[in-house]
């Protein structure tokens, strides 16, 4: 019901209350801390059980809880009302102030499970209003059934005046506080698309940046692959729990696919119930609600996109949007940015590492020339073909994978592919077989397991297989872990080591190399069943920082 307000002998006790108020809200600034004032002053000065209050969202039709200290904090900022829905939407419908003795029972009354009211009896509503205009809504509610005097209606609507002029001031403030650090951000990222910094740090800048400007959930960005056909997540911030690894996605599909293909952004206004939108369920689990996507472009080209999502629903304002494409633009103006430099560091990188290699090959030739007149034209060749072609299979890895890691099984696998197409004997060696664990090693290291392997490798080919020996021979590469220490074991079915055997240089070579190179060890069996094993131990400490 409607009312109208009447005054009595209470205006003494009136007067006392609104005047703790206003002094208590002249110390605080910011929207927040208001708010929770509000709240629990007139909590403690009405003698009430709880006191809410609501705010109109920008578009003017949502009323958002703000603030309670009797209702579930994880309400709070999620619930809505409509204006004209339940008994404090309709006290702004109708500009006036609503109250029921038993409030479940009134006819605008509407009951908000996660709040968790059902315990109150008694309501209040008034409308907040700044000259008259209404820019939000307070109510206060009672446990035991109680009748609001004229006396208690009109303090709770003085309070409501002297409120919402707080409120309005410290929206004001906080409006211009996002002013700055949309400012500051935009500042920043332009300073980034100048800095000399590698991709990845620059995308986790600007979406920390942009979550925070936003007031996002989860910003991320998404950038096309080198083929043009699949977005794929290189970056993303979430306040709370991490925001789950995306597969790529194809251009065109889906919600990111069409802004990427298009060019244009979109707003989604629930992406866990839009059609358009793929994985519904995924933004139900993590709590994402509404999507507005930005295109990444340069040059009028599109290079990715740039999503920001909100864990309520939200409509976002002429204001954010145009915050979210400028900075979209100076992402995409960092990312071509950075490119350059990767790609000016990847040449210097590589020349860097080709040259050593080369100079690692000129030194193992020069360490032959003792044994040259030993040795034939046709297998001085082949010994540094294949020397060459494994630093030449690291290299490949490389350019590949990228610049960081080597994937060192990877690498064994294509050079025994080689081998076995040049070097086997048909009548002696049936197959090169590798297995065991992924290993991934920086380049240097990479470099050096590699040619051990590829020596172990050709001396069992050379000297484990002689003709009297039969059967069909094996060679098995396998790489394994432990916990301190990753294991590579070089195992032939041949005839086996001599007891006697002297290294010649490619077994020198394997030895040094693991001894300096990798700070392991290097030993040398011949197991029960026959044959030879090479067991390499390189401890991970050495290279942990690394993986």
């Amino acid at each position: 019901m409607a009312l109208t307000a009447r005054t009595d002998s209470t205006r003494p006790q009136a007067l006392a209350a609104l005047r703790e108020i206003a002094r208590a809200l002249s110390t605080t600034w910011d929207l927040d801390s208001t708010l929770d004032l509000i709240a629990r002053k007139t909590t403690e000065v009405m003698h009430v059980d709880s006191c809410t209050i609501y705010l109109l969202d920008p578009d003017g039709e949502q009323l958002r809880l703000r603030a309670s200290t009797g209702l579930a904090k994880r309400a709070w900022g999620r619930t809505t009302l409509r204006v004209g829905e339940g008994m404090t939407g309709y006290a702004v419908q109708c500009n006036c102030p609503v109250y029921a003795v038993d409030a479940q029972d009134d006819p605008h009354f509407k009951r908000i499970d996660e709040a968790e009211e059902s315990a109150f009896q008694s309501l209040l509503a008034i409308p907040l209003r700044l000259e008259a205009v209404p820019i939000g809504a307070m109510n206060v509610q009672t446990l035991a059934p109680h009748t609001f005097t004229d006396d208690e209606i009109e303090i709770v609507s003085l309070i409501g005046e002297l409120a919402a002029g707080a409120l309005a001031k410290a929206q004001l403030l906080d409006k211009q506080k996002r002013q700055i650090e949309e400012m500051r951000a935009l500042a920043q990222v332009s300073e980034v698309v100048t800095s000399p910094q590698y991709l990845h740090d620059i995308l986790d800048v600007v979406t920390q940046m942009a979550a925070q400007v936003m007031d996002a959930a989860v910003c991320a960005i998404y950038l096309l692959n080198e083929d043009k056909t699949h977005l794929e997540l290189y970056s993303a911030r979430r306040a709370s729990r991490p925001y789950r690894q995306r597969p790529p996605l194809p251009l065109g599909m889906g919600v990111l696919g069409q802004v990427a293909l298009t060019g244009t952004p979109v707003y989604v206004a629930d992406a866990r119930v839009d059609a358009r939108y793929i994985g519904g369920e995924l933004a139900q689990e993590e709590g994402l609600v509404s999507l507005l996507c930005m295109p990444l472009s340069v040059r009028d080209h599109v290079i990715g996109v740039l999503a920001c999502y909100t864990a309520v629903p939200h409509q976002f304002t002429d204001e954010q949007q145009s915050l979210l494409a400028t900075l979209a633009n100076q992402t995409a103006l960092a990312i071509e940015n950075a490119r350059l430099l990767t790609n000016t560091a990847i040449v210097r990188e590589m020349h860097h590492r080709i040259k050593n290699n080369l100079q690692t090959v000129a030194m193992l030739m020069q360490l032959q020339l003792p044994d040259a007149d030993k040795l034939n034209t046709r297998q001085v060749l082949e010994i540094n073909i294949h020397r060459i072609r494994s630093i030449a299979a690291v290299h490949e890895a490389l350019s590949d994978k990228g610049l960081h890691l080597v994937d060192v099984k990877d690498v064994l696998e294509r050079i025994t592919r080689t081998t076995a197409e040049t070097l086997l004997s048909p009548n002696r060696v049936e197959a090169i077989h590798v297995y065991g664990e992924q290993l991934l090693l920086p380049s240097r290291e990479a470099t050096a397991l590699t040619l051990v392997v590829n020596e172990l490798v050709q001396n069992a080919l050379e000297h484990a297989f002689v003709s009297e020996h039969g059967t069909m021979g094996h060679i098995e590469v396998s790489l394994g872990r432990s916990a301190d220490e990753w294991i590579i074991i070089v195992r032939d079915d041949g005839v086996g080591m001599p007891p006697d055997c002297a290294y010649g240089l490619g077994l020198e070579l394997a030895t040094t190399l693991v001894a300096d190179d990798l700070n392991g060890r290097i030993r040398f069996n011949r197991p029960p069943q026959g044959g030879t094993e090479v067991s390499i131990r390189v401890p991970r400490s050495s290279v942990i920082s690394k993986e």
